[in-house]
């Protein structure tokens, strides 16, 4: 990859199409479950399966992600991953089993797990230091918005149609970048490197990854004494720890662990590790609770958090150049500092919260966010030379994954044990047995909420330790960067 001297709009405007459709189809099966195990006669952990399935194979290609983005143009690598997304869709929204709609969701995860290391790298070398934090901001309003949108549009569908619309509205939407792709996108590159793949280690980021994924993923159905449950996640443990041994001594690794030794992005990494696993907190227990305690319909429950996202959306490029004109350590403080009062402040739920009560603590927490999750990544990014960008974006992506399987997993386990002992607690205290289940439950969720402002802040602490990277260009940058200039004058 190369920086440019001016940025290439058209290529990033097509590459953030194909983004914003595989962050958009993330999310939207989310409220849709229920209706898909009714109509194909399938039980929930089953049905569970379209999330965690998008989730391993995510989890798998991105640290595979640093190799194809060295070894194939950016071109080749976006029409390979459109035509896979656009294929699983169509094979999706026919599926007249499970078992064929699940192999959609799968095959559309390969082309979408491609597609955010690829945009990333491509923003990274196409804009200057300078000015990554206003076009990181940006690529934050896709990152964001998209799978805030899903659960909203999600919930309307669901509610007057058939699930199957779901996929036949991302289609045509797939197929326009595609075809942009296919006939407008040019190379950025100035030259693929001559790699080997190393096959054992995919085999071992496969085992590992997928493995702890899988574990995590479904311990909150099957319980943490289900031996498919720890015994995935000690071979994935054990998998990983061999998979970054590994990386350690080979020349041309698969994923370049050797990255952590620049402390800006070590320090950014560990903090966006915790942040994601916070964010989750909301993100699935607040479905729960307005659904579930509250009652409100799915679409409800969709519209209480689209304006969250719209402002994170509209904030991200906001932030991208306050990021660029002062740091990330101005942002990051108060950011945290909001999502830290405002996750406690979810802890303290009780039935009769207000629905707009609700939506503007949701909205206040991911303001918060928006001023903390891509200054701290772009930041870490920005330390590191030209030619790990693509290890530097893979890691990243790839912790986001499994933080986030993480998250969710342990904090559904602590609001199901805290759930149980509350019932057990109400019960013997002679309450109504129409009003246990409710009351334990909010009980369960305060609790996660009450922990998870506990790691917000301990993301708050890290944060104190931001400081500004700053990098040098070496000699040979500065050459690729003077003949990539001839080839896009020539």
């Amino acid at each position: 990859m190369t920086e440019q001297k001016k940025p290439p709009y058209g290529i990033i405007a097509i590459l953030f199409t194909g983004a914003f459709v595989a962050i958009f189809n993330q999310t939207l099966l989310n409220i849709a479950l229920p209706e898909i195990m009714a109509d194909l006669k399938i039980e929930a952990p089953t049905a569970q399966w379209l999330v965690t399935g998008y989730m391993l194979v995510n989890g798998i290609l991105i640290p595979a992600s640093a190799y194809f983005i060295q070894r194939y143009s950016n071109r080749a690598i976006f029409i390979v991953a459109m035509s896979l997304f656009s294929f699983g869709t169509l094979l999706a929204g026919v599926a007249p089993v499970f078992e064929v709609l699940l192999a959609g969701r799968m095959i559309q995860a390969s082309g979408s797990a491609l597609m955010m290391p690829l945009l990333m790298n491509v923003m990274l070398a196409a804009f200057p230091i300078e000015k990554r934090g206003q076009a990181m901001g940006v690529f934050g309003l896709v990152m964001v918005v998209a799978p805030a949108i899903g659960p909203t549009l999600s919930g309307f569908i669901v509610e007057h149609y058939s699930w199957r619309i779901l996929f036949f509205i991302v289609l045509p939407i797939a197929l326009i970048p595609l075809g942009l792709g296919i006939f407008k996108l040019k190379n950025l590159t100035f030259q693929n490197r001559e790699l080997s793949l190393d096959k054992f280690s995919l085999v071992l980021s496969s085992l590992g990854f997928g493995g702890i994924l899988y574990g995590f993923s479904s311990a909150g159905t099957m319980g943490w004494g289900n031996p498919y449950v720890y015994g995935t996640i000690i071979i994935g443990i054990v998998s990983l720890t061999l998979f970054v041994l590994r990386q350690l001594k080979l020349k041309e690794p698969l994923l370049e662990f050797r990255i952590y030794k620049y402390p800006m992005f070590a320090l950014s990494s560990v903090i966006s590790v915790v942040l994601s696993m916070a964010m989750f907190s909301a993100m699935i227990l607040m479905p729960i609770y307005v659904q579930t305690i509250k009652g409100i319909s799915p679409i409800g429950s969709g519209l209480l958090m689209l304006p969250g996202a719209l402002v994170m959306g509209f904030m991200s490029p906001v932030t991208g150049r306050l990021f660029d004109r002062f740091g990330a350590k101005v942002l990051a403080i108060p950011g945290l500092s909001l999502v830290v009062i405002t996750t406690y402040l979810f802890s303290q739920l009780s039935m009769d919260t207000s629905y707009f009560n609700i939506m503007a603590i949701y909205t206040a927490r991911m303001f918060g966010i928006s001023m903390v999750m891509m200054p701290v990544m772009t930041n870490g990014l920005n330390t590191l030379p030209m030619k790990s960008y693509p290890h530097g974006t893979a890691v990243n992506n790839t912790l986001q994954q499994v933080s986030g399987a993480i998250g969710s997993a342990f904090l559904i386990t602590i609001m199901n044990t805290r759930t149980e002992s509350a019932g057990r607690e109400l019960a013997a205290s002679g309450a109504a047995p129409e009003s246990i289940v409710n009351a334990a439950m909010l009980e369960g969720i305060n609790f996660s909420f009450f922990v998870s402002t506990f790691i917000a802040l301990l993301a708050l602490v890290l944060s104190l330790f931001i400081k500004k990277p700053v990098r040098e260009v070496t000699e040979t940058e500065k050459e690729v960067v003077y003949r990539q200039k001839e080839v896009t004058e020539s």
